[in-house]
C-alpha cells in the first residue's frame, strides 16, 4: 500500500480523499493556490505545496506545477478528485512516465471514454443506444446553425471535456445556439483548457440516471447500482438520491450490466460512472461516461456501505475488490443536497465573500437515520470568485425515501450558513415540494415547478399555526428574561401578560401562553392549542422545538417586536406584541423600497466581460446588454424592456460589486 499520496485538487473533494487515507493509515499532501492558503484540505493534509496563482488556469490545472509537488514532497500516488485534471489523459500519461500512480482509470480508457464525442463513436459501434447528435468538431457559429437545424430543436450545445455543467446550454433556436455557442466554447477554454463543443439532440422530459461501476486489475467489474440526478439547474446537479425512485429491478440490472460492459470494452479500471438519459417508458440512452469520481458518490457510499475513495487507492495499489457483485445490495434511502454559494432570491448568481457562520448538522446516527456532510470550508473562511461556488454537500440515510426526505429536512434547517448568498432555503423548498416527494420528477423540473425564479416559500396553514406557537412560546421566555434585568426602578415591577398577537406571513393569531416547567400551552383565539417544549434561550441562533411532539428547527433571528424565522425554505418576519401594540401597529405606514427600474444593476460579484450597448443606444427587450463573469460561469444580462441607455458606468475588466450600477436609462 502507498506510504503518501497527493491530492492534486481543492475543497469539499481534496477534505474527501484526506479523510479515507487518513483512515487507511496514508499520509497525504494537499497543493493549493494564492486563493486557498488557509484553506481547509491545507490544514487537514499532512503536507502543502504551493502551486501557484488563484486563477485555476495558473495553479490547479497546470500539470507541471502538480509533478514538481510530487517531486518535492516524494508522493507515490495522486488523486485528482473531480474536475481540474481528474479526466485528462495527458495528466495521468504524465504521471505514468514519472513512475508515480495515478488514483484512476490508465490514460487509454481516459482517452476513450473521458472525452464525449469519443466515448459516443465507441458506444455507438457497441451498439449502445445514444442520442442523436453531431459528434464532430464544429468551427464556428455558423456551422452550429447548421448543424442545430438537421437534428431539430431544440439542441444541447456541450463541451467535449466538460463536467459540472461548466460549457453546457440548451438552445430552442437559431440566435441562441450562436449566443450559446461562443460562450459554451468560452467556458471550457476558461475550466478545462479544451474548447472543443460538440451538439445532440435535447431530449424533452428526461432522467438523469447514473450508475456507479467499480473495476478493479484483476478483470473485476461491479456496479454499485444507481443515482437519480434530475433534479438541475442550468445543467449542473442539485438534488441527488440513490437508489432511484424510477428504476425497477430489470431495469436496474440492464442499465448496470451495460455500463459494466461498456467498462470492460476499453479495460477501465478504479470507480467511473456511465450517465443516461432515461424516458417515461424506462427506454434508456448512453449519455456520457465520467472516467473519475463523481461530486454525488456519497449517496451510493450510504446505501451500499463502500468507502468508494478507499476502494480507488486500493484498486490503484494492485489489490483485487473485495465483493463481488451479488454481494452488492441496496440498503435504505439516501439523499444528497448541494449546498451552493449561490443566491436563489437573485436568480441563483454566484455569491462570494466571507462565511460569518458555518454550523452544520452534527453528522453521525440520529435517531431515525444518518447524517453526512462533506464541506472544504469552515467558519470566518472566504468564498473566492475563482472556484465554483459549491460549500458542501449534506447528506441524509433512512430506511425509506420518505424517511431520507425527513431526516434532509431537518438537517438543512439545521444548517446554519450567514455571510454570502446560498442555496439552502431553495433545497429546503424542494424536499417539501409534492411533485419531488412522489418522485414523479425529471430534469425539468426546476424550470416546469420554478419558472420566475425562487423567491421564497409560503407556509402552510399547519405549518404557520407551528410557527405562530413557537415564537409566542419564544417571545415569553424572552420577556421572563427581561424582568430579571437589573438596575430598574425602586418600586416598579415589569409583569408579563398572557393574551398576545401573533402576525405573520399576513396572517395573525391571538393567542395566549401558559408557560410551565416543561413548556408552554399556546392557546388560540379558536380555542385551538398546541404544546411547545423548548430549551430555547434568548440569544441562541437556533432552537429545536417540539411542537405537539412533531420536531421543529427554526433559525431565529431578533427583530423589534419579533423574530425573522427560517425554515423549510422560508423566511418570515415574526411579531409577537401586546395586544395594544398590534393595535397601534396596523396604523404605521410601510416603507417601500426604492426604484431601481432605470439602472442595471450588477446581480453578484463579478468581471465584467463587455458592454454590448453604447450610451445613446436604443435596446429591446431581451437584447444582451452585458456579460459578468464569476466563479468560471458567465452571465449574460438582458434587457428587461425597451429603453435608450442614457450613461454607462462600468466598462469591460471592471469588477464589480452586487447592486454596483452597470448603466442607467433614461
Amino acid at each position: 500500500m502507498f506510504k503518501k499520496i497527493l491530492i492534486a485538487n481543492r475543497g469539499e473533494i481534496a477534505c474527501r480523499v484526506i479523510k479515507s487515507a487518513k483512515k487507511m493509515g496514508i499520509k497525504t499532501v494537499a497543493v493549493y493556490s494564492d486563493a486557498d492558503r488557509n484553506a481547509l484540505h491545507v490544514r487537514m493534509a499532512d503536507e502543502a505545496v504551493h502551486i501557484g496563482a488563484s486563477p485555476a488556469n495558473q495553479s490547479y490545472i497546470v500539470i507541471d506545477k502538480i509533478l514538481d509537488a510530487v517531486r518535492q514532497t516524494g508522493a507515490e500516488a495522486v488523486h485528482p478528485g473531480y474536475g481540474f485534471l481528474s479526466e485528462n489523459m495527458n495528466f495521468a500519461a504524465a504521471l505514468e512516465r514519472e513512475g508515480v500512480v495515478f488514483i484512476g482509470p490508465p490514460s487509454p480508457a481516459i482517452e476513450a471514454m473521458g472525452d464525449k464525442i469519443t466515448s459516443k463513436k465507441l458506444a455507438m459501434a457497441a451498439g449502445v443506444s445514444t442520442v442523436p447528435g453531431y459528434m464532430g468538431l464544429i468551427a464556428d457559429g455558423d456551422e452550429a446553425i447548421r448543424i442545430s437545424g438537421e437534428i431539430g430543436y431544440p439542441v444541447m450545445i456541450k463541451a467535449s471535456a466538460g463536467g459540472g455543467g461548466k460549457g453546457m446550454r440548451i438552445a430552442w433556436s437559431e440566435s441562441e445556439v450562436r449566443e450559446g455557442f461562443q460562450s459554451s466554447k468560452n467556458e471550457a477554454a476558461s475550466s478545462f483548457g479544451d474548447d472543443r463543443i460538440f451538439i445532440e439532440k435535447f431530449v424533452t422530459q428526461p432522467r438523469h440516471i447514473e450508475i456507479q461501476v467499480l473495476a478493479d486489475q484483476h478483470g473485476n467489474t461491479v456496479y454499485l447500482h444507481e443515482r437519480e440526478c434530475s433534479i438541475q439547474r442550468r445543467n449542473q446537479k442539485v438534488i441527488e438520491e440513490a437508489p432511484s425512485p424510477f428504476l425497477d429491478a430489470a431495469t436496474r440490472k440492464a442499465m448496470g450490466e451495460q455500463a459494466c460492459a461498456l467498462a470492460r470494452a476499453v479495460g477501465y479500471t478504479s470507480a467511473g460512472t456511465v450517465e443516461f438519459i432515461v424516458d417515461g417508458e424506462r427506454n434508456f440512452f448512453f449519455l456520457e461516461m465520467n472516467t473519475r469520481l463523481q461530486v454525488e458518490h456519497p449517496v451510493t457510499e450510504l446505501i451500499t456501505g463502500v468507502d468508494l475513495v478507499e476502494q480507488m487507492i486500493r484498486v490503484a495499489a494492485g489489490e483485487p475488490l473485495p465483493f463481488r457483485q451479488e454481494d452488492l445490495k441496496i440498503n435504505g434511502w439516501a439523499m444528497e443536497s448541494r449546498l451552493y454559494a449561490e443566491d436563489p432570491y437573485r436568480n441563483f448568481l454566484p455569491s462570494i465573500g466571507r462565511l460569518t457562520r458555518y454550523r452544520p448538522p452534527v453528522e453521525g446516527k440520529t435517531a431515525t437515520g444518518i447524517v453526512r456532510n462533506d464541506t472544504g470550508v469552515f467558519e470566518g473562511g472566504e468564498i473566492s470568485m475563482f472556484y465554483d461556488p459549491m460549500i458542501a454537500k449534506l447528506c441524509t440515510w433512512g430506511p425509506t425515501r420518505a424517511a431520507a426526505i425527513e431526516e434532509m429536512r431537518l438537517a438543512l434547517d439545521t444548517f446554519e450558513v450567514e455571510g454570502i448568498g446560498h442555496n439552502l432555503p431553495f433545497c429546503s423548498a424542494v424536499m417539501d415540494h409534492p411533485r419531488f416527494t412522489s418522485g414523479n420528477i425529471t430534469t425539468a423540473f426546476i424550470a416546469e415547478e420554478f419558472p420566475d425564479g425562487f423567491q421564497g416559500v409560503s407556509l402552510d396553514a399547519q405549518m404557520l399555526r407551528q410557527v405562530a406557537a413557537a415564537c409566542a412560546a419564544m417571545n415569553r421566555v424572552a420577556e421572563i428574561r427581561r424582568t430579571k434585568i437589573s438596575g430598574t426602578m425602586d418600586n416598579h415591577q415589569r409583569r408579563v401578560g398572557d393574551p398576545w398577537v401573533v402576525s405573520l406571513q399576513g396572517t395573525q393569531y391571538a393567542v395566549t401562553v401558559a408557560a410551565d416547567k416543561s413548556g408552554s400551552t399556546v392557546t388560540f383565539d379558536d380555542g385551538t392549542s398546541l404544546r411547545v417544549a423548548s430549551d430555547w434561550t434568548p440569544g441562541d441562533s437556533l432552537a429545536r422545538l417540539r411542537v405537539d411532539g412533531t420536531p421543529v428547527v427554526l433559525k431565529v433571528g431578533k427583530i423589534p417586536m419579533g423574530f425573522r424565522i427560517r425554515l423549510r425554505g422560508a423566511d418570515v418576519k415574526v411579531l409577537v406584541q401586546s395586544p395594544r401594540q398590534a393595535e397601534l401597529y396596523a396604523l404605521m405606514p410601510e416603507k417601500l423600497p426604492p426604484d431601481t427600474s432605470k439602472y442595471l444593476l450588477c446581480p453578484m460579484p463579478g468581471l465584467i466581460v463587455k458592454i454590448t450597448v453604447a450610451e445613446g443606444d436604443e435596446v429591446q427587450e431581451g437584447q444582451p446588454l452585458a456579460t459578468v463573469e464569476a466563479m468560471k460561469m458567465e452571465n449574460i444580462l438582458k434587457a428587461e424592456r425597451k429603453g435608450v441607455v442614457k450613461k454607462i458606468t462600468a466598462s469591460a475588466g471592471a469588477s464589480l460589486k452586487v447592486d454596483e450600477v452597470i448603466m442607467e436609462f433614461e
